[in-house]
């Protein structure tokens, strides 16, 4: 089935949409929120090397401070997800960047293992609030017909703000104490929220559909439901049940890359924690960077031709990935490893781009935030597993780059899952979706 079936045709005479520009410009002010969102979360990875030096930590300890943030993140997520719904998401956004900020400054206090595992938990629990309700602002404010473009541009901030936190954290630590990095990044952030207080404006549930379909603002907004409706109605989309299913995989094998990659690079390669820190995340982050780009251009004009195309997109990309995930453990040449990297990050950066613009094909504008709360807690909880699995793994005698390459096998399981459900499932889903918001605002 043609997606153009479906299609929402644009209609300027009821209701005022917001300008172009401004819909652009949320995107923008978002972009540097989850620009520190990422940046104070892969801080404390480049830094391992000194913990395990100065403070004895071993692997299994590190991999527990790694997991202790995914662990947190994943269990808040779905109540976080439903806070979002419910409430004023730009409060939830910007309450968020306060909080974890500040914990992003006491971490330079902490010199024990429950004192790392303590402050990464309640870092976790404060940006577990960003995401679903970010993603839910975003898709209120872009209609299908831009909604992979906007949200890949978004996407963009993980990567840069992965690069800067890994390259300042690992630079700053190397030339005045570990501890600084983390001062720098809390009050900046804090800072940044004070700022765009003023600037971003809560919209409407489901504008961009009323927008898109021509229904005015004397429509009332959807109601919020309860988790537990949530739930058994969920149940019965099997391809937002299959994308969780993939994500929990594809972010397993991403946050094992993120959390040891450093560690990594400065044991086989014998690079300086400044350089591990920095080579750790720029090579992959660029590549992620261009591949949202790149992806959310071509699943927004792709899905214009098929329904299932942007979950097309992701399977292909994830299957172009898997050599290259091998490679990344499997290699004794760092020029490889460095092409390795960036070919991972590109086919990574594809499926993220995609990731919730995919998601919200098969959910309903008023459970946005809700079910990418619950996509978090899937997916972050495999994560942590991954993280905390990779340290207990090399404590016991398996090679990190064993440990890395095996991550390949996930990531091909990824692949097979989201080809599946692109030729099964996601037509009936996505058109029955289309139908029950046409639905909800006539």
């Amino acid at each position: 089935m043609k997606s153009r079936d479906m299609h929402y045709p644009e209609n300027k005479q009821t209701g005022v949409a917001p300008s172009s520009s401004y819909r652009w410009a949320v995107v923008g002010m978002l972009w540097f929120i989850c620009f520190f969102n990422y940046a104070d979360r892969v801080a404390i990875s480049s830094v391992f090397p000194v913990l395990e030096k100065q403070y004895h930590f071993t692997k299994s300890e590190l991999g527990l401070i790694g997991a202790a943030f995914t662990w947190v993140y994943a269990v808040a997520a779905p109540f976080a997800g439903h806070i979002g719904d419910s409430g004023a998401r730009k409060v939830v956004i910007l309450g968020g960047l306060y909080i974890w900020s500040l914990i992003t400054g006491l971490t330079s206090l902490c010199t024990k293992v429950w004192q790392f595992v303590l402050v990464r938990g309640s870092e976790g629990l404060g940006e577990t609030f960003y995401m679903p309700a970010s993603m839910a602002l975003i898709s209120d404010y872009h209609a299908p017909a831009t909604r992979s473009r906007a949200i890949g541009f978004h996407q963009t901030s993980i990567y840069a703000g992965t690069i800067f936190g890994g390259a300042l954290t690992g630079w700053m630590a190397l030339k005045h104490g570990w501890q600084s990095p983390f001062y720098v990044l809390g009050v900046a952030g804090i800072i940044l929220g004070i700022i765009l207080h003023r600037f971003i404006k809560e919209p409407r549930r489901n504008q961009a559909e009323r927008h898109a379909l021509g229904i005015g603002h004397e429509t009332a907004d959807p109601d919020a439901v309860p988790i537990r409706v949530f739930l058994a109605d969920f149940r019965r989309t099997p391809t937002a049940v299959l994308l969780i299913a993939a994500y929990f995989g594809a972010n397993l094998v991403g946050l094992v890359f993120l959390t040891w990659m450093p560690t990594f690079l400065k044991e086989k390669f014998g690079l300086n924690l400044a350089m591990a820190g920095l080579g750790a995340t720029l090579f992959t982050q660029v590549g992620m960077m261009c591949g949202s780009l790149l992806g959310g251009v071509a699943a927004d004009n792709w899905s214009k031709r098929r329904l299932d195309g942007r979950i097309r997109l992701q399977a292909l990309a994830v299957l172009c990935g898997v050599p290259f995930v091998f490679l990344c453990g499997y290699t004794l040449d760092k020029y490889t490893l460095i092409v390795a990297m960036a070919l991972f990050g590109l086919s990574k950066g594809a499926y993220d781009s995609n990731l919730t613009a995919a998601f919200y094909d098969v959910i309903t504008p008023s459970r946005r935030s809700t079910a990418t709360g619950l996509m978090n807690f899937i997916g972050w909880a495999g994560a942590g597993l991954g993280t905390f699995a990779i340290g207990v793994a090399v404590d016991h005698h398996i090679t990190m780059s064993v440990a890395i390459s095996s991550t390949a096998v996930i990531y091909l399981s990824c692949a097979l899952i989201l080809f599946y459900t692109g030729s099964f499932t996601a037509t009936k889903d996505i058109t029955n979706i289309r139908q029950s918001i046409v639905d909800q605002v006539n």
